[in-house]
This record gives C-alpha cells, sequence and structure tokens, in this order.
C-alpha cells in the first residue's frame, strides 16, 4: 500500500501529543494543524496490540469449548473478518477530528448518548480487568519457576504492581501508545515464530482424534471470536484515527487497519489453538489461570517458558494501555469533568477493585463467556446504529456541533435524546439476547431464537441485523432532514468546521 501525496505530506507531530509527554487533548476537537497521522500509523499501534499474548489465550480456549483443531481454525479465520467492521467505525474521526462517543451525540443525541457511553466504559472496564487477571497469571507462573510458592499476598502484591504499571502508556497518551506499541512487534513476532515451531513439532491437528462440535456450538464460538477479535473493538476506533487528517483514503485506512489487525490475531490464536493441543490439560486451560499449563509442561523449555511470560506481561500492558485510553475518553463524554489522564487515573483505581475479586475466580474461561455475552447484547445493535446513521448522513457531521450539548445543536433531537436510536437499540438489545446461548439461563420468552435453533447462538447478527434495520425505519425521516442542515452548514462554514468546533 502506498501513500498518495497528500497522505505523505502530513504535520510534524504537535506539542500537544508529543511521544513521552501528557497528551492535552480529550474529546476535544483535533485542529487540521495537529492531524500528524497516516493509515500506517494507526495500523501499526493495533499491530503491536494484535500480536499480543490475548489472542493467543482466545484461540487455546476454543479448543476447551469442545472445538477440534480445524473448526477453531475455521473460526478464528470467519471471526476475525469482523475487523473489516472496526475499518467502516474508523473512518469518522478523520472528518469529525473527535472521539467515538463524541461522534455518537449525532446518532443518539447528547443525552442519548451518554447511555451508550456508559456502556462502553463499563465495557472497557471488563477489558481491562481480563488483561490484568492474565498479568497477574503469568506473574504467578514465573513465580513457580523460581521455586516460589505464591499464595494471596503475592497476588495482592501483583495486582498492585500491574495496576500501577498500566497506567503509564494512557496516562502519556496516544503517541506514546503508538510509539511503543510499534516497538513491541518485532520482538513479539520473533517469540510468537519460536513458540509456532514448538506447536507444529508437538500439537496434535488429527481431526479423528479430537471432538467434533455440532453447529449450534459452532455458532457460539464464532459469536465469542466475532467478539472478541472486530466486534469488541469497534466501539474505539475513531478514538485513534481523529489525528488523521480529512483527506485520508478511506480505503487505505480500512485496508492498512485489517492489515494491521486481522492477520497477525488469526495467527496468534492459530498458535494459542495449537497449544491447547500439547501444553497443559483440559483444566489448566478452563482455569482460574490461562497460564497454569506452563508451570510443569516439557515440551518447551523453561528458558523459552519464562521469556514468554516475562514478554507477555509488557504485551498485556500495551493493550490494556488501549482500553484504559478509550475508557479515559469515554468518561469524558459521559459528562465527566476530567482531564482525559485524570480520568485514566479514576478508571485504574476502579479497575483495581474489580480485578481484586476476579483474580480469586476459578474459572477465567466462564467469566470471559459470560462478559462477551454481556459485550454482544448491545454493541452488536450500537455498531449497526451508529453505521446506518453514518450512511444517512452521507458520511459526514459537523465538528463543532457534536461539542455542543444543549439545544443549540443540531443533534438535540427531543430533549436531547433521538428516540429512534434509543428505541432501535432497546430492540435490537433484545432480538441479540434472544438469540444468546448464555452461560446462564435465561427465561424461554426472552430467549426464543436460541430455544427454537436448538442452542445456536446467533445474537451477534440478530443484534446488528435488528438495530440497524429498525433505526433505518425510525430515522430515515429525521436523520435525513438533519443531513440536510448539516450540507448547509458546511458550506456556509467553507472549511467544513464551524467555530465551536475550533475553539
Amino acid at each position: 500500500m502506498t501513500l498518495t501525496a497528500p497522505e505523505a505530506t502530513t504535520a510534524t507531530v504537535p506539542p500537544s501529543d508529543q511521544a513521552f509527554h501528557v497528551e492535552q487533548h480529550g474529546i476535544d476537537f483535533i485542529p487540521e494543524s495537529e492531524r500528524w497521522a497516516r493509515p500506517r500509523d494507526i495500523a501499526s499501534m493495533w499491530a503491536g496490540a494484535s500480536v499480543n499474548v490475548e489472542y493467543f489465550i482466545y484461540g487455546a480456549i476454543l479448543l476447551g469449548f469442545g472445538f477440534s483443531f480445524w473448526q477453531a481454525i475455521s473460526l478464528i479465520i470467519l471471526g476475525n473478518l469482523s475487523w473489516f467492521l472496526v475499518g467502516l467505525c474508523s473512518l469518522q474521526g478523520p472528518q469529525t477530528g473527535t472521539t467515538v462517543f463524541a461522534i455518537n451525540r449525532a446518532s443518539y443525541g447528547p443525552n442519548g448518548s451518554r447511555l451508550i457511553a456508559l456502556f462502553n466504559w463499563l465495557t472497557q472496564l471488563g477489558f481491562e480487568t481480563e488483561g490484568l487477571i492474565l498479568i497477574v497469571g503469568a506473574a504467578l507462573v514465573l513465580s513457580a519457576k523460581a521455586g516460589y510458592s505464591p499464595g494471596t499476598p503475592a497476588k495482592i502484591v501483583f495486582v498492585l504492581l500491574a495496576v500501577g504499571v498500566q497506567i503509564v502508556l494512557p496516562f502519556l497518551g496516544h503517541a506514546t501508545m503508538v510509539k511503543v506499541l510499534r516497538w513491541l512487534i518485532a520482538p513479539f513476532a520473533v517469540i510468537f515464530a519460536v513458540l509456532l515451531v514448538y506447536g507444529l513439532i508437538h500439537g496434535h491437528t488429527d481431526v479423528k482424534a479430537a471432538p467434533y462440535a455440532n453447529w449450534q456450538l459452532y455458532m457460539g464460538g464464532l459469536a465469542f471470536t466475532i467478539t472478541l477479535s472486530g466486534l469488541g473493538w469497534t466501539e474505539c476506533g475513531n478514538d485513534y484515527t481523529r489525528y488523521l487528517p480529512p483527506n485520508a483514503s478511506k480505503g487505505k485506512t480500512i485496508g492498512w487497519l485489517f492489515v494491521g489487525t486481522a492477520l497477525p490475531e488469526m495467527l496468534m490464536m492459530a498458535i494459542g489453538a495449537l497449544a491447547f493441543t500439547f501444553v497443559g490439560t483440559y483444566a489448566s486451560w478452563n482455569g482460574a489461570n490461562p497460564f497454569s499449563g506452563f508451570t510443569s509442561q516439557h515440551a518447551i523449555p523453561t528458558p523459552f517458558v519464562v521469556l514468554f511470560l516475562a514478554f507477555a506481561i509488557v504485551q498485556l500492558f500495551g493493550i490494556n494501555s488501549l482500553d484504559l485510553y478509550s475508557s479515559g475518553v469515554t468518561l469524558q463524554a459521559l459528562g465527566l469533568r476530567l482531564k482525559r489522564y485524570h480520568a485514566v487515573l479514576l478508571d485504574s483505581v476502579i479497575c483495581l477493585g474489580i480485578t481484586f475479586y476476579a483474580v480469586f475466580d476459578a474459572h477465567f474461561s466462564t467469566l470471559l463467556k459470560d462478559f462477551v455475552d454481556v459485550v454482544i447484547v448491545w454493541i452488536a445493535p450500537w455498531c449497526a446504529i451508529y453505521l446506518v446513521d453514518w450512511w444517512m448522513r452521507r458520511s459526514r457531521y459537523v465538528p463543532g456541533e457534536l461539542h455542543k450539548t444543549d439545544r443549540t445543536s443540531i443533534y438535540w433531537a427531543q430533549g436531547g435524546v433521538n428516540w429512534a436510536a434509543i428505541v432501535a437499540q432497546v430492540v435490537g438489545m433484545f432480538a441479540s439476547i434472544s438469540a444468546l446461548y448464555a452461560t446462564f439461563t435465561l427465561p424461554s420468552w426472552l430467549n426464543e431464537v436460541k430455544v427454537h435453533t436448538g442452542g445456536a447462538d446467533f445474537s451477534v447478527f440478530m443484534g446488528l441485523g435488528v438495530g440497524g434495520l429498525v433505526y433505518l425505519v425510525l430515522g430515515w425521516s429525521t436523520v435525513r432532514r438533519q443531513a440536510a442542515r448539516q450540507d448547509q452548514m458546511l458550506a456556509g462554514a467553507g472549511t467544513g468546521l464551524s467555530a465551536a468546533a475550533e475553539s
């Protein structure tokens, strides 16, 4: 992928977003003079997060759910196609110069958007906690390798240290994260390449010797994989692409992002699935600490296991920084009058309490599945509504109006709420729940699709399809009228920006 001349000419990184300095921007508008990034810069940041041990664990857990190796590989390939959704949900940032949940005010209204921002904030807390659990798990295995038998005090110390360290990158901000995550690509690519070699030598992929899940379970695995690959990141895309110039190529943005995320994640998850066949036991992969299988296995030399886990900890801090960063700007979109970096500190304190609870739970894979179920229910309809709204507005917004949270905004609707979006969200969530195969029991009247398909999980597709269709029908006339007003305002502004956006 080569860059066109307009994209290649990018501004010098501005003082407000210098690496290893505290980024000053939150959800406020990024002036064009400060749009220093290119699509491949964004892709390298995502790649640094995607060549990651979390996806290794996800691949292993798929086999723990009862899939054969080759079924897991097909799920991994299909599930990661959802990164195209993240690409589409990253195209609004360059035009608006702001974050996802500031843009979301157009589709839901300034007040209605707060509810969705709350859902996202809780989701980011969940992903942060997941990363911290894995960091502590890796530290516990390293302690065991050093001859120390860690107990509750050690877990507490590891949690405190992990929370303290993970604050650093998101506190500093966007440019620091881009640079550091880019640095992480090469060493981890080498480590996972070596791990792949061990997998090819010792792994077992024989279909006859493996379980073969039915199609109903397969659909559940697909929903799990879609959500933990692309769909679960759709609400974060524009938090980073807002540093792209308005003329950034949409095709290159989607293409670079897919190359930097889907392809490495497919490989990471495949290596994890292969590791499940020869590292540890079924119980170790599905217990409190997915890394525990590395404690007593003999196929991989201990020095390499130590190196792998040590680097895994560093890597997990990297991916957690994305969650914390997006969580911080989401808190601002909720209306909290905090600086972005202050929001990161608040978030970390809350995350600390949740992690203390989760670290002592005996079933990480069950917790993860329950969390994924909750994420699917809200994020699938939201993603469809967000993209349908963008399409109905002819892919444009008025940046300055997105930062108004009173009735002077053209996105105010009724009392600051676009009820078409709220109704579509509720109906889409109900549709998603109706097709959800949860680890907990739902009443049959709430779970009709799952019951009538013999337990198949169509939750992602029901949420996307129903949420988007309902919003298209209910919101068409209102959104098209707003789109006409947008066009008038953008034409009058000349540069496409209102004075409020630049202030």
